[in-house]
């Protein structure tokens, strides 16, 4: 009996995002283009999504150029188009990544239910959209800023682009060129790359405790 028939015992399977540098680690390169299939020639765009030297041949033991072709030549690596020669449907199996420019929200963490990115920061799902989507600023650190009341801005509050435009407008130039670590600095932003930086900004070890205590000596009515 091959080891291909049998199965293991398991009890439960977990599903989770794969962490960035395991993506790279799997990752066959980088897709730098939009683009699937090239109209013309019908086969799939050069850095694109379905891009062979990537992902794979699209013909068992062909290169993307034709140079090589045929099994004898399988696991040479095509000196002009860079394609490996092998079976297609290694296409099924092989992954590329894309850098992104700035951060993004995965669905499952703020669509989800409980919402544990708005969980943790204490936001409101339709609050933590407003951010996500470009709909409003939120005040990540308030710095030396003040209202036009004179009052401080409370961490996490909103802010529409025309306030956050005025804001800085009252605000000496050099404020924006200080280090976002420093106190003094007023720090506002918006989509994900804000969210990050809030959750950068918990701390856990703190939070970790004072929620063990809670649980610990609150009932549950009172949590």
């Amino acid at each position: 009996m091959s080891n291909k028939n049998k199965t293991s015992n398991f009890n439960r399977i977990t599903i989770g995002l794969a962490s960035p540098e395991s993506i790279l680690q799997d990752s066959r390169g980088e897709v730098l283009k939009p683009e699937t299939i090239n109209y013309r020639t019908h086969k799939p765009e050069r850095d694109g999504l379905f891009c062979e030297k990537i992902f794979g041949p699209v013909k068992d033991y062909e290169c993307a150029c034709g140079k090589y072709k045929r099994i004898r030549y399988k696991g040479i690596v095509c000196d002009r188009c860079g394609v490996e020669v092998t079976e297609k449907k290694v296409r099924r199996e092989r992954i590329g990544h894309i850098n992104l420019v700035v951060p993004v929200a995965h669905i499952w963490y703020f669509r989800s239910l409980p919402n544990k990115i708005g969980y943790l920061l204490g936001l409101p799902s339709k609050k933590l959209d407003m951010i996500i989507y470009y709909e409003r600023y939120v005040v990540i650190q308030p710095g030396i800023a003040k209202k036009a009341d004179g009052s401080d801005f409370e961490d996490k509050e909103f802010l529409t682009e025309e306030e956050y435009l005025d804001i800085l407008d009252t605000l000496p130039a050099e404020n924006q060129y200080l280090d976002d670590s420093d106190p003094n600095k007023f720090v506002a932003k918006m989509g994900a790359e804000a969210v990050e930086e809030l959750l950068r900004r918990i701390e856990l070890d703190a939070s970790s405790f004072d929620l063990r205590h809670k649980a610990h000596n609150e009932s549950s009515k009172q949590r």
